[in-house]
């Protein structure tokens, strides 16, 4: 691939990322949960597997853990997560979703799903899921840097 063709597939992926994240904010917002940013949707993300530590939630997001504390201290405060004592760890506390914060989860759930529609319609069914599984092979396993 020759540096322009790989320079245009890494805006197209990249504008595609960042339409599809402001698309399900957007979609968040509109069913009532205001007052978060696209990151706070990343760390629900992590969140909503059964919780996590600030030091877990900070790699997660390829953050300092002083930043993550931050993220974690607004969530808290907006009644989208709370702290609980850590199972295995009298040191650590757990930082789990509230039922708000799952209502959230779902409403970003459903937030995704309209925004992926208009790319099936387009491309259709069986290109869609042969595009999921291409980016799959390819993501990075990494953190997600949720830079905005």
């Amino acid at each position: 691939m020759q540096n322009p063709e790989a320079l245009a597939l890494s805006a197209a992926l990249l504008s595609a990322a960042g339409e599809l994240t402001q698309r399900i904010n957007d979609g968040v917002v509109a069913r009532g949960f205001e007052g978060l940013r696209p990151a706070h949707g990343f760390a629900f993300a992590r969140l909503s597997w059964g919780g996590a530590t600030v030091t877990e939630l900070a790699a997660h997001l390829g953050v300092t853990k002083q930043a993550a504390s931050q993220l974690v201290d607004e969530i808290v405060r907006k009644g989208y997560a709370e702290r609980r004592p850590h199972p295995e760890d009298a040191r650590a506390r757990l930082i789990v979703l509230t039922e708000r914060g799952r209502a959230c989860t779902r409403a970003a759930e459903e937030a995704a799903a309209e925004a992926v529609r208009p790319w099936t319609e387009l491309l259709g069914e069986a290109e869609i899921r042969l595009l999921q599984s291409q980016l799959l092979r390819i993501a990075p396993s990494g953190p997600i840097k949720p830079v905005w």
